[in-house]
């Protein structure tokens, strides 16, 4: 769990990216059981259906389930959806805005090859 929520984005949404975030790094394996409402609540002090409006929102999204009485786990597949999923909003928010700067800038495909590689090493010193 992250230590503090902020006001940037909705409560609800915070929760759902946390129990995302946590399934996509392997924090939480698929079949295993998800922070209960309840922990959620008591940790960061929050309306009880805000916490059940973001975790709602994973079921409906199929990335968690019910089991009636126990709790809220990780569904099969969940880690591969959501990689696919964040696949494809980097492509269209990144990669996307990043051609039409290109673009607008005169840089080709081969410059923006050689850019990342660049930027590439100067992350691996």
């Amino acid at each position: 769990m992250r230590p503090t929520l902020d006001e940037s984005k909705p409560i609800f949404q915070q929760i759902t990216k946390m129990i995302e975030d946590d399934i996509v790094n392997g924090e939480l394996k698929e079949g295993e059981q998800a922070p209960s409402s309840t922990q959620l609540v008591a940790y960061y002090k929050i309306n009880p259906s805000t916490v059940l409006k973001g975790m709602n929102q994973l079921v409906d999204d199929q990335i968690l389930y019910k089991k009636r009485g126990v709790g809220m786990f990780v569904a099969d597949g969940a880690r591969g959806k959501l990689l696919e999923a964040r696949r494809q909003t980097f492509m269209e928010e990144y990669i996307g805005s990043m051609l039409q700067e290109a673009g607008r800038l005169g840089i080709s495909t081969d410059d923006i090859y050689k850019m990342m590689e660049e930027m590439k090493r100067r992350g691996e010193r």
